[in-house]
């Protein structure tokens, strides 16, 4: 399908000569998701149409207890700081953005009265301003009024580089955030933004209370009482957090959706493992839903057994790769370690980079470890499929990448450790703790070094390793090793968001306390160039054209890694019903879970 026929077909829609629906499936036919469908119509002035959110119960309450299971346990409340997606989902409890993603990619309003659109005069024409209308008698769990006070705050709040929230690169596109009246915002953005759905919205856009953050803004914003103790307008009240461990909650009598939430109690149990918290739920039974089953398909399918659940699998952006560092880890500039003004000794080199790249089976990784939980990839942004780049592919060759390497000048010595110009190929593996993570170190290691690369593997525990505690040094922002391994997640169906992570003004360091999205330290000129571009390019085609080039751009210098596009799997019980989406938190729609007798 060509631009031509693309443009008809939404014009047709506008028109009216086609529907919505058909128009989705036309699209998903030639290689489209509905997401980005949806997506094509809402830029081209097409109003989205929701899906219908399932909720049975005729009351609120008599649900009992809900037990959800972390194994990464939640450190932090404040959703500004959630630089893990534990701490994303447990601040979901108590707080709650505009707007969050449904599974098809549709937005779909919380505290919001409506979506913007052209319809309802909420967009501009010219992509520079956007009007949100707020659900009205909503209250925060103080009873104090929820206003437009409040979502202006959370602008002046997160664009503060002394706040350090890992929320500002969502924010500081706006140049100015009004008060029309106590129920209505409008915003200016800097440039034309099409992806005017990021501030506010989803994982980024919960929102806080001005009352209780107005004297803790800045350079205070770490020490703020309600970090610990959040007080949101979420379906749960607070009761009591022990970070790393526990957080417990309970019904919000006054919660602005009626007849919800369902279950009376919330108990969060933090710590353990993958495999064990997967066993909790899908063979004892003792818990309602455990996050994030970072297991073996072999081993989920052998508990799946036992009768007491089931995995969910959903299709996200996610992506497992392995980073290597830009910087020096080993070099202290200025206080700092992994500086920017420093470069790697052994990765500097391309030949380096390139030969790893051969050197990671990612097909054996989804064989014998994710198998249904996850897809390898040469690309890092897979989803929706119309971003998917079709200029890469993945190979393993351990023959190639001696041959590169030996070529580049990597002689090995008596060890049988290549080494150059007085340096060897000794390298430290870094990863958190989980069995798949575990094998997969493994796997890479014993290729290396069949390659004469020796690799020292490091496991930290994940409630460390993804800690937003600037003073932990064992961090994978800090990145004090050569290589690490994590998923990061695309928590929204535009990709913007997700692949800011690589622009220059997002490094993590000193100065940010390590709350900047771009964790490799990679930089490119180009890249954030056209970044910039499609950040206010209107047209949806060339948009995704951008998006695409941007992802080939970071893959071709081979500091970043793809290896497994990850399904989102959970673990629930019998029962349980969940209204999940990939393009979003787990707990977006906490409000409407519910228990089939």
């Amino acid at each position: 399908m060509n631009e031509r026929d693309l443009r008809d077909q939404i014009a047709d829609v506008k028109a009216g000569r086609l529907s919505r629906r058909a128009f989705v499936q036309r699209m998903i036919a030639v290689g489209l998701t509905a997401p980005m469908a949806g997506a094509m119509l809402s830029h081209s002035g097409v109003a989205i149409a929701a899906e219908q959110i399932e909720y049975k119960p005729t009351k609120a309450g008599g649900g009992g207890t809900l037990k959800l299971l972390f194994w990464q346990a939640p450190t932090l409340l404040n959703p500004h700081f959630a630089i893990g997606t534990k701490d994303q989902e447990c601040s979901r409890l108590f707080y709650e953005p505009l707007a969050g993603w449904d599974k098809d990619g549709n937005l779909v309003p919380i505290l919001a009265a409506e979506i913007p659109s052209k319809e309802n005069d909420g967009l501009a024409e010219d992509g520079l301003t956007v009007i949100w209308k707020l659900k009205q008698g909503v209250k925060w769990h103080d009873g104090q009024p929820f206003t437009a006070d409040d979502v202006i705050f959370n602008w002046q709040y997160s664009i503060n580089p002394d706040t350090a929230a890992v929320s500002i690169g969502s924010y500081k596109g706006i140049k100015s955030a009004e008060k029309v009246d106590d129920h209505t915002v409008k915003l200016t953005f800097t440039q034309p933004t099409p992806f005017w759905a990021d501030a506010f919205v989803a994982a980024y856009g919960l929102i806080i209370p001005k009352h209780l953050f107005a004297d803790y803004i800045g350079s205070k914003s770490r020490d703020a009482p309600t970090n610990l103790k959040p007080v949101g307008t979420g379906p749960y009240l607070f009761v009591d957090f022990k970070p790393g461990d526990t957080v417990s909650a309970k019904l919000n009598p006054n919660y602005h959706q009626p007849n919800r939430p369902y279950f009376d109690t919330v108990e969060v149990k933090g710590g353990g493992d993958a495999v064990s918290a997967a066993r909790a739920v899908l063979q004892t039974g003792e818990y309602d839903y455990a996050y994030n089953l970072q297991v073996e398909d072999e081993i989920l399918q052998k508990l799946e057994a036992g009768g007491q659940g089931k995995a969910q699998l959903t299709v996200t952006g996610h992506i497992e790769y392995i980073a290597l560092n830009v910087a020096d880890p080993w070099t202290e500039v200025d206080g700092e370690r992994a500086s920017v003004k420093t470069k790697h000794p052994l990765f500097s080199d391309p030949a380096v980079r390139k030969a790893i790249n051969l050197l990671i089976d990612r097909a054996s990784v989804q064989k014998f470890i994710y198998g249904r939980a996850g897809v390898a990839t040469a690309n890092f942004l897979n989803n929706p499929e119309r971003f998917r780049s079709p200029n890469n592919k993945f190979e393993f060759s351990i023959e190639k990448a001696n041959q590169i390497l030996e070529a580049a000048g990597w002689k090995k010595g008596s060890s049988g450790v290549r080494e150059k110009d007085g340096k060897q190929l000794k390298l430290v593996f870094q990863s958190s703790i989980n069995a798949p993570r575990q094998k997969n170190q493994a796997i890479i290691k014993q290729a290396f070094g069949k390659a004469g690369i020796e690799v020292e593997l490091k496991s930290v525990v994940a409630s460390v390793f993804f800690s937003s505690d600037a003073a932990n040094p064992d961090t994978f922002t800090h990145f004090y090793c050569d290589m690490e391994m994590y998923q990061t997640t695309m928590p929204q169906a535009d990709p913007q968001f997700f692949m800011n992570q690589f622009v220059s003004w997002e490094i993590a360091n000193k100065e940010n306390k390590w709350q900047g999205r771009n964790i490799t330290r990679w930089q490119n000129k180009d890249y954030d160039e056209t970044y910039r571009q499609a950040q206010k390019e209107l047209d949806p085609v060339k948009r995704a054209a951008l998006f695409i080039k941007l992802n080939d751009l970071v893959v071709a210098d081979n500091y970043v890694q793809p290896e497994i596009n990850r399904r989102n799997c959970i673990g629930l019980k019998n029962g349980m019903v969940v209204n999940k989406s990939g393009w979003d938190n787990d707990l977006w729609q906490i409000a409407n879970w519910y228990r089939e007798s």
